[in-house]
Order: C-alpha cells, then sequence, then structure tokens
C-alpha cells in the first residue's frame, strides 16, 4: 500500500477532514488504474479472438457471397401444373412392363414336354377313330340332389379321328426315360402309333403298360428325343373347385394348343362305351375338343395333375359345350408308369 504524503513534510498541520478527502481521493485513482488495467486486458484477450476467428468468419462471408451469386445466376425453377403432372404420370406408367400372364408362364412350363400322338386305326372311313359314345343309364355312386343317385353323363371320349382312319391325341413326358403319359383310348386300337415331340422330332411308339380301370395308356418312344423335359406331376389332393384349371394338347389337330379356364368339379364318374367306369375325375370347363385325350390337365404353377379323358354333350355333336374331365395324375401315374409322384 502506498504511503500518503504527510502534511508535516509541508510544514502544515492536517486537518482530519481533508486527510479523509486525501484517502477516498486515493482509493478512487487506484480503483480507476485497476479498471484501466482490467479494460486493456479484456481489449487484448478480444483482440486475440477476433484475430484467431477472422478466417473463419471470412470464409463464411466469401461462401454466402458465392452462394448468393450463384442462386442470382440461375434461372427460376418452374411453377409445375396440371399438365406437367400428367406428363410424368403418363411417364411412369408407360415405363413399368406388367408381369406376363399366368397363362403364359403355364404354357412356358409344360410345352417341352408335350407330345402329338397319331394313331393308324382299322375302319377308314370311320370319322372318330377313336369316338366312345356313353349311353348307359347305369348309376353312379354319387349322390344328386335330396341324395338320390344320379345317372351317369352322356359324353365322348376326345380323340379326332379322320376319313382316313388316322386318329390325332395328345400326351405328355412323364419321366427321365421318356415315357408318355397319355389316355388308352387314343391308342387302344391303334395298327401303328407315331409321336411327335415338341422340338419337332418324330418316332414310332410303343404301347408299355395299360390301365382300362382309368383309361391310361404310357407309350415308350423307339427314338426319345435328344433332350428329354419331364412334366413335374402335381399333387391332385391340392385340387380344389376354383381353381384355375389349364388344358394343352392337339385339338382337331391343332398342335400345342392352350385352354383355360376352372376347375369345375371333383369325383365326377364316366361310362366308357365299353362298360368300364371311371370314378374320382376332375372336372373342368377348359375347352376340351378331339384331339385333347391324353393331353395334360395343369394347375396355375405349370404342375400335371390331370391326363384328359373324355367331354360331356349329351347330344350326337361331339364338341365342347362346357364340361371336360380328366384322371387325376396320381391316379394315372401309379396305373400307368406303376409309381406315384413325387410330392
Amino acid at each position: 500500500m502506498t504511503n500518503l504524503p504527510d502534511d508535516r513534510a509541508y510544514g502544515t498541520r492536517p486537518s482530519r477532514r481533508r486527510r479523509v478527502l486525501r484517502v477516498a481521493l486515493w482509493r478512487m485513482r487506484a480503483r480507476v488504474r485497476a479498471a484501466w488495467r482490467s479494460l486493456a486486458a479484456f481489449a487484448r484477450r478480444t483482440r486475440r479472438a477476433v484475430v484467431r476467428a477472422l478466417p473463419f468468419a471470412a470464409t463464411a462471408v466469401l461462401t454466402l457471397v458465392f452462394a448468393a451469386a450463384y442462386s442470382w445466376s440461375q434461372p427460376k425453377p418452374h411453377q409445375l401444373d396440371q399438365n406437367d403432372v400428367n406428363r410424368s404420370i403418363a411417364s411412369a406408367l408407360a415405363s413399368v412392363t406388367p408381369p406376363p400372364p399366368q397363362a403364359a408362364e403355364v404354357y412356358a412350363a409344360i410345352a417341352p414336354s408335350l407330345v402329338r400322338i397319331t394313331v393308324d386305326v382299322p375302319g377308314a372311313g370311320t370319322p372318330e377313330a377313336s369316338q366312345v359314345p356313353s349311353t348307359s343309364p347305369a348309376p353312379s355312386s354319387e349322390p344328386g340332389a335330396g341324395g338320390q343317385p344320379t345317372p351317369l353323363p352322356s359324353g365322348k371320349s376326345t380323340a379326332f379321328g379322320s376319313s382316313t382312319g388316322t386318329g390325332i391325341g395328345s400326351g405328355v413326358i412323364a419321366d427321365d426315360q421318356g415315357d408318355i403319359l397319355t389316355a388308352l383310348h387314343v391308342v387302344s386300337d391303334a395298327t401303328a402309333i407315331q409321336v411327335t415331340f415338341a422340338d419337332g422330332s418324330t418316332s414310332p411308339a410303343q404301347i408299355a403298360s395299360r390301365d382300362a380301370a382309368h383309361d391310361i395308356a404310357v407309350l415308350q418312344p423307339e427314338q426319345p428325343p435328344a433332350t428329354i423335359v419331364p412334366a413335374v406331376l402335381g399333387n391332385p389332393r391340392s385340387v380344389r373347385i376354383g381353381n384355375e384349371a389349364y388344358v394343352m394338347g392337339s385339338p382337331f389337330g391343332l398342335d400345342d394348343s392352350l385352354t383355360a379356364g376352372v376347375v369345375s368339379g371333383l369325383s365326377r364318374s364316366f361310362q366308357m362305351a365299353d362298360g368300364t367306369t371311371l370314378t374320382g375325375l376332375i372336372q373342368v370347363d377348359a375347352a376340351i375338343n378331339p384331339g385333347s385325350s391324353g393331353g395334360p390337365l395343369v394347375d396355375r404353377n405349370g404342375q400335371v395333375v390331370g391326363i384328359v379323358t373324355a367331354l360331356i354333350n349329351p347330344t350326337d355333336q361331339n364338341v365342347f359345350i362346357g364340361i371336360g374331365l380328366a384322371v387325376p395324375i396320381d391316379v394315372a401315374a401309379s396305373g400307368g408308369l406303376g409309381q406315384l409322384p413325387q410330392y
């Protein structure tokens, strides 16, 4: 603490009031000097902070300037109107590729396994080489309305014949050996059998096995195709009324034809001309016509669930009127191939 001047050095005698004033003045000056030193220290700290922050601030300012200049130099965005929206929607819809129809996928899956069967039959001039009308009124085992037995329907087999004694039917390759599943009535009276495969190759064929109880036959070609593509045999137990149904074959000799419909009934019965009663048949409304016999009944997954055997038409016209029948594939495979499909 600084010593105060002593009035006695001047040869005077200090008064008490003067001394108090002098002390107060001295303290005020000390406080001013301390405040000034604090202010100077704060100014130095502020200056150092400003110097350190100056590059960042300059960068930020330049960035804002450049951004403003770029924004100013760009054209103003176009305001969308209804025409723009419509054009965008139309362009998006045009770029969407729809998936292929289910029928196209089924056809692609089964076509390599499809077989056309041509037979020579006795009795040239017969318009239907293997036509089998069903006229018996014998009752079926299925109860009809009111629990009463219903008579077996009158109908036709579906082999297509010509006046030259040549018949046409269909079949499907069922295993890796090239064995062909078909309907027995297509080939039962044949004196010669010729099969045509999907690749266009042909071969004579022989009946390897018969299952007359279910109108099923298995053919063995003498010369299988270079590439054997067996069809996938499905599970007929999964078939339900209303399921999609596809029939492939050669109706009226038109090869590789595909018709589509639904399963319209199950466990149907049908009586052949020789008195054989077929039971447990699958009823479909996919078009079946002469030449379709022996062809595959296929589900939406491209798997064979039946072998086409007959159409029902109570008139004398051997054409489809909405009801076709197929033997379930488990019955056909077990009776013809001697083995059940692997599910």
